[in-house]
This record gives structure tokens, sequence and C-alpha cells, in this order.
């Protein structure tokens, strides 16, 4: 019996002894856990600093293209630079900024259009030119390889008052009528051309007519 009531002395010290070493632990805070969430929740602000900072720079870029653009149009566009009494002194708005730059491409647009077509006038003028340059060296030509043929008869001056007055005529109806903006309508152009003015009894009319404009200046 004595040693019966020694093991249960001991075993209840030992029950104890356990019970408090289990209820110190538990008092314990758990450090390790609690740094974890702390820097896990630094991490997310950090983070959000990050997007955030990306964000205001990203802004702040397009911002800057977005000035740059209007100053660049300013500088490109003359009425932009010329002084607006409406508005004195003060900066153009973005507003004006576009209006002028659409009104000056319209005007770009104007002189583009007018010069095409001093451009396809001046084409005529060329193409005409070069019909009549070809024909004023095959008249030379053929009075160089026989210059006493028809000398008695008319002389060169003659000869080339009647040829200028026909290529004067003809040319005329070719200005009005032959279109070179393209080579399909010049194609189109100049077989409708000849067709018209060049009948044997259209040439046969200009003819007389300039002989008797030359004959009448003769006599």
């Amino acid at each position: 019996p004595a040693l019966f009531m020694e093991n249960a002395r001991k075993g209840s010290i030992v029950s104890r002894a356990n019970s408090i070493g289990s209820t110190s632990a538990s008092s314990v805070p758990n450090t390790d856990d609690e740094d974890s969430d702390y820097h896990q929740e630094s991490y997310k602000e950090s983070y959000k600093d990050q997007r955030r900072r990306a964000h205001t720079q990203a802004e702040q870029k397009r911002r800057d293209a977005i000035k740059k653009g209007y100053d660049d149009l300013q500088a490109i566009v003359p009425t932009c630079e010329q002084q607006d009494f409406s508005i004195g002194s003060q900066k153009l708005s973005k507003a004006i900024v576009l209006q002028k730059t659409i009104d000056y491409i319209q005007f770009l647009h104007k002189e583009k259009k007018k010069q095409e077509e001093e451009v396809s006038t001046l084409r005529k003028d060329v193409m005409a030119l070069k019909i009549m340059k070809v024909n004023y060296e095959q008249i030379v030509k053929a009075h160089q390889d026989n210059p006493n043929e028809g000398k008695d008869q008319v002389s060169d001056e003659v000869k080339f008052n009647v040829f200028q007055g026909i290529m004067d005529s003809l040319f005329q109806s070719f200005n009005a009528s032959i279109s070179v903006t393209s080579f399909q309508e010049l194609s189109a152009c100049v077989f409708s051309w000849i067709e018209e003015h060049c009948k044997p009894q259209t040439l046969r009319d200009v003819v007389i007519g300039v002989l008797h404009q030359v004959k009448n200046q003769l006599y």
C-alpha cells in the first residue's frame, strides 16, 4: 500500500506538470504566423504603390505626348503663328489650334487641285508643241533634201505661214479637247479628237480658211 500511494503521488505531480506546461505553451504567442502576415500585408501595399506609380507615369507620358502634338501643330501651321487680335496675346486653346489646322489642310487641298489643273494644261501645251516640232523638222528635212523644189512657185515664208495657221487651228481644238490626267484619258481623248477634228472635210475647211488669210495678208 505504501508503494501504491507513492506512485499515485508521483503520477499526480507529473499530470500537474504537464498541465502547467501545456497552459504555458498555449499562452506563448505564435510570432512566426504574425511575421508572415505582416510581410504579406507589406508586399500587398508595395504592389499597390507600384501600380499606382506606374499608372501615374503612364498618364503623365500620355499628357506630355498630347501637349507635344499640339505644340508641333502650332509650329507647323502658319496661321497658328500669326497674331490673333480676337484673343489678344493669350495662348491658343486646343480647339482653336485644331480649327486652324483643319482650315490650313483644306487650303492646301485647294492649292493642290489648282496646281494639278495647271500641270494638266501645261502637259497639253507640251504635247502640242512636240507634235508641231516633229512636223517642222519634217518640213525642214524635206526642204534640205530638195532645196530647189518649188522655189519659184511659193516662198518658204508663205509655206511657213500656211503651216503655222493650220497648226494653230489644230492646237486650239487639241488643247480644248485633250486631257492628260492619265494615259487612259489621253488615249481616249486623242482618238476622239482625231475623229472629230481631223476628218478630211474638216481639215479641208481649215486649210482653205488659212489660205484665204495668207492671201489677204499678201495682197
